[in-house]
């Protein structure tokens, strides 16, 4: 080798060394690191972990114990598109969590305490395809409106949950969505949720374990798949009326009578006045008359 050249090499040699020590330098401490990802698996975390590269695609929590994600920490990976958080102990209020993450395009929060999910919850993650929120058993509320900005979206699970009712505009007006797991819920059948029924049987989207997605209460209902249900519903909903339909009936009713015997009564008054007008009138004339 040329001494000119000896340098040069021993610059890349030196340069590429300091990459590789910067990569270990930068990979959180009991997480393995390779090339855009960060895998943190199992490894008894209570906390979101601290010196992440800036620029990881991927990042795996998966079996852990976190209870929070600092919406900050987070904001400093933009350029994250995968993350699973799978099998940790996050719950409660994670509106404006992933604000920073707008190239998230795999989300699983599936094994964690999710309570609820409202509209600022994911509405940021406008490139989200992927999301699996199953098995938060204290999941039982999804607002109408809470995949309103997800339009990408086209798997998502919410099986095994708490949740009782879901709104049909809610994964209605989702025009990708292809696969919907709906297995093993708390579904209240009642009119209200005949909507939901009827669409599910009418959609072209895959639900996985179909015959798992039935019905808890009422308690005439419970076990019963959908197909089932929705003909029965049919039968009663349609033409049941309750205790303030009779009572609003009864009362229309009444109004109505009222309303026609005052009519009636108010033009048989006005007709005998007109005839007491009538005769007296001619009275007169006759009088005229003779005198």
């Amino acid at each position: 080798m040329s001494p000119s050249g000896r340098p040069r090499a021993l610059s890349l040699m030196f340069l590429l060394g300091m990459g590789m020590a910067s990569e270990r330098i930068n990979c959180p401490r009991s997480c393995s690191c390779q090339y855009l990802e960060v895998n943190c698996t199992g490894q008894q975390l209570q906390e979101f972990p601290e010196a992440i590269p800036l620029d990881t695609r991927q990042l795996i929590l998966a079996a852990n114990n976190i209870s929070y994600l600092p919406a900050v920490e987070l904001s400093f990976l933009a350029d994250l598109v995968y993350l699973d958080c799978k099998k940790n102990l996050l719950g409660h209020d994670l509106d404006f969590t992933f604000i920073g993450v707008a190239k998230l395009v795999y989300l699983d929060l599936s094994f964690n305490n999710l309570t609820q999910v409202t509209f600022s919850t994911f509405s940021h993650l406008l490139s989200l395809v992927v999301l699996k929120i199953s098995d938060n058993p204290s999941l039982v509320a999804i607002e109408k409106d809470a995949f309103a900005n997800n339009t990408w979206l086209s798997h998502l699970d919410v099986s095994r949950t708490g949740l009782t009712f879901l709104d049909t505009s809610t994964v209605q007006d989702l025009p990708n969505l292809r696969f919907l797991g709906l297995s093993n819920n708390l579904w209240h059948c009642n009119c209200s949720f005949l909507d939901f029924i009827t669409w599910m049987t009418e959609s072209n989207i895959h639900f996985p374990d179909a015959d798992d997605v039935t019905c808890y209460t009422p308690e005439s209902l419970r076990a019963l798949e959908m197909p089932a249900v929705e003909a029965q519903l049919h039968s009663s909903c349609l033409i049941q009326l309750y205790k303030q339909d009779y009572i609003f009936l009864c009362l229309a009713g009444f109004c109505i009578f009222f309303a026609g015997t005052m009519a009636a009564w108010l033009a048989g008054v006005c007709a005998v006045i007109y005839e007491v007008h009538i005769s007296k009138g001619e009275e007169r004339e006759e009088e005229e008359t003779v005198t």
